[in-house]
């Protein structure tokens, strides 16, 4: 694949049934799956020979340079095609439809997924956005009375709500922390030996955000599991302290698998840089990291009925099956997420993550000449990734937002206590895109 990532092993009829929990019609399963990386990756790559290719899968309105795909994605034209597709089956014959195509599409999705994170699809569990996977994934968490949860002052309002939710049902205590004094002079060993500083003998969790939607920082996600893995090493399983990152603002810009970040948890919603369908999202977990978590929503999983009807023990399903909340989904979109991942395999993880990390230095460099600009996202790559922060002396951020709108370019506001303009170049920008932007913002004043 080019990626580094190992291909997934075919897995039997069986073997897929017991260790997913995604009960398969035999049709699907009658022989083994295709592997993505050949099935489905290597036929449409010359599509995308070019970036103004890649950009024509969009129906963004071209009256406007689109700087906030971060925040909620435009769909690309396989994502399109497959929620219509699977819409109008659910329209003309809903059951029939439901019937035939939940537990294959499923399944399509787990292995997707699993293929482009680098890990085995009985790990997944399906959510519907970063939200609702922090919710289920800090809501759950096993927690003796003494015990801790060490998280940061820099996380989004999701992971802190979440956490206080849980202490305050477990009593259990949430510590919070500042990662680094000063942003323009932090380091990866500042933000390193600070967390591994704050860890005390109670800490059982710690809880951080890969990229920061507030300021545009990025972790050393790599660094830290390292750090605790020394940490962990004089400690018993029991009190082994569990690494939980929300991924979100990362997955989908950074070639990375789960491997190669080392964290035990990673959360993260589909519908902002993997451009998935509106509504989705995954929680990943390490095999031996996902008994700590306890499911809140019953599943709709058939292996997990069985439990129920005490068919089977508990121990047959996986526990990321258990943990995939059931009901009724927007079903079109859920099962429309393989082809999310399919998209971007098509263009290949590490030229996405080059071209995201060359359109923000252009804008970044560009900003950092500016003097009446100041840029608070790092400048260097190893701690950021696309989204970049900054004030403009005398302006607003709010104001700042209005006139690049006014300039037919959209930006937005951090929403939190210290507000900052936010600018994210993505694969839905070109080059040319981010030297109008560095202009407009060259002659907004107070």
């Amino acid at each position: 694949m080019g990626d580094g990532m190992e291909r997934l092993p075919d897995l039997n009829r069986r073997a897929f049934l017991v260790r997913s929990g995604v009960m398969l019609g035999a049709g699907l399963l009658s022989g083994a799956l295709p592997s993505l990386s050949q099935a489905a990756v290597a036929a449409p790559l010359a599509k995308f020979s070019g970036w103004s290719a890649v950009r024509k899968q969009f129906l963004l309105s071209r009256d406007f340079i689109h700087m906030t795909g971060f925040l909620l994605a435009s769909h690309p034209a396989p994502v399109r095609a497959a929620i219509e597709r699977h819409r109008r089956g659910l329209d003309e014959n809903p059951a029939h439809y439901w019937f035939d195509n939940e537990e294959k599409c499923e399944a399509e999705v787990l292995r997707a997924a699993a293929e482009y994170m680098g890990v085995n699809p009985t790990d997944i569990a399906l959510t519907d956005s970063t939200t609702m996977g922090l919710g289920l994934l800090y809501g759950g968490l096993a927690l003796r009375d003494g015990q801790e949860i060490l998280t940061t002052t820099h996380d989004h309002y999701s992971t802190q709500v979440s956490l206080q939710h849980r202490a305050e049902r477990t009593g259990a205590s949430v510590r919070t922390i500042p990662l680094y004094r000063d942003l323009k002079m932090v380091s990866k060993q500042e933000l390193v030996e600070t967390l591994i500083r704050n860890i005390g003998p109670q800490t059982r969790y710690v809880a951080v955000t890969w990229v920061h939607s507030s300021t545009g920082l990025k972790l050393p996600i790599r660094e830290i599991a390292d750090a605790l893995a020394k940490v962990n090493e004089s400690r018993e399983e029991a009190d082994r302290a569990i690494f939980c990152v929300d991924g979100v603002h990362g997955f989908g810009a950074e070639d990375a698998t789960m491997g190669g970040l080392g964290c035990d948890f990673f959360i993260a919603g589909c519908h902002k840089w993997m451009l998935g369908p509106r509504g989705t999202g995954v929680v990943w977990g390490k095999p031996g990291a996902w008994p700590v978590a306890q499911a809140t929503i019953p599943t709709f999983n058939m292996e997990a009925y069985r439990i129920w009807m005490k068919d089977i023990p508990p121990q047959d399903v996986p526990k990321s099956a258990i943990m995939t909340p059931g009901g009724f989904h927007s079903f079109e979109h859920r099962w429309a997420l393989s082809e999310a991942f399919r998209f971007h395999l098509a263009i290949g993880k590490a030229r996405i993550a080059e071209r995201v990390h060359a359109l923000n230095r252009q804008l970044k460099e560009g900003m950092a000449r500016m003097k009446h600009v100041t840029v608070h996202t790092p400048l260097t790559e190893d701690l950021s990734a696309g989204i970049v922060c900054f004030e403009i002396d005398g302006l607003k951020p709010e104001r700042a937002v209005a006139r690049l709108r006014e300039r037919k370019i959209i930006a937005s506001e951090t929403p939190y206590a210290v507000k900052y303009v936010r600018l994210a170049p993505s694969l839905l920008t070109s080059q040319e895109d981010v030297e109008k932007t560095l202009q407009a913002v060259k002659t907004l004043t107070s």
